[in-house]
């Protein structure tokens, strides 16, 4: 169960992001961000240890305004091996220290969306504790479940690919576009699961679009 704690976070989420990401692959704006929050969602780690968040950010200072899905893991400890994908650290008012990472370097994270692809987790309000996010769509096509263990990451202009050892690939956007047509999109062509859901564009317009895409591997 996704439960959110009404309390402060020093430094704040935002405040965190905008020193990570000008140095991201994928990041198209300017050296000092100017960020806000514009939609998301959480998945639940089984075993109650890790914060899984999906976090969709607008930016207005590059040469457009863009939107980004930044997917987090809040430890109460450092992960070992990890301190590559380390966004920052910060104060819980209810928990303490707080270690927060690029979720897509975090296996809790992205064994939770593979299962979140396949049906065998679900997608949790962003800021409601216990309450399941209908606005995010999924889908798979698969014969087995997904793979949960992805052993390379990779950033790209625009994404970051995690491949299993079986080769399949989960594909993270990590800038967002729009879908053309009104309503839920579907999963792109030739894929074999994806996640989709809404966010609010800096226009103040709602927007859907996808936000990861599974291809299949050797037996998925």
């Amino acid at each position: 169960m996704a439960v959110i704690h009404r309390t402060t976070v020093k430094p704040t989420k935002l405040e965190l992001l905008t020193a990570w990401l000008p140095a991201r692959t994928w990041y198209a704006g300017a050296s000092e961000p100017e960020l806000t929050k514009a939609g998301g969602f959480r998945l639940d780690d089984p075993d109650g240890e890790v914060g899984i968040e999906f976090m969709v950010v607008n930016d207005t200072t590059g040469p457009r305004p863009a939107t980004y899905l930044v997917p987090l893991t809040y430890r109460a400890a450092p992960l070992d091996g990890a301190e590559h994908a380390l966004v920052g650290t910060m104060e819980h008012g209810v928990l303490g220290p707080r270690w927060a990472y690029d979720g897509c370097h975090d296996p809790v994270l992205t064994g939770r969306l593979a299962a979140l692809i396949d049906g065998r987790a679900e997608a949790q309000a962003q800021s409601v504790s216990d309450t399941p996010d209908r606005e995010i769509v999924r889908s798979y096509a698969g014969a087995h479940p997904a793979p949960t263990a992805f052993s390379a990451v990779t950033d790209t202009p625009r994404a970051t690919e995690l491949t299993a050892a079986d080769g399949t690939v989960l594909l993270v956007h990590r800038v967002l576009t729009p879908a053309r047509e009104d309503g839920p999109p579907p999963a792109p062509p030739a894929a074999t699961g994806h996640v989709a859901g809404p966010w609010q564009q800096p226009d103040g317009t709602r927007a859907q679009g996808v936000f990861a895409v599974l291809r299949a591997g050797a037996r998925v």
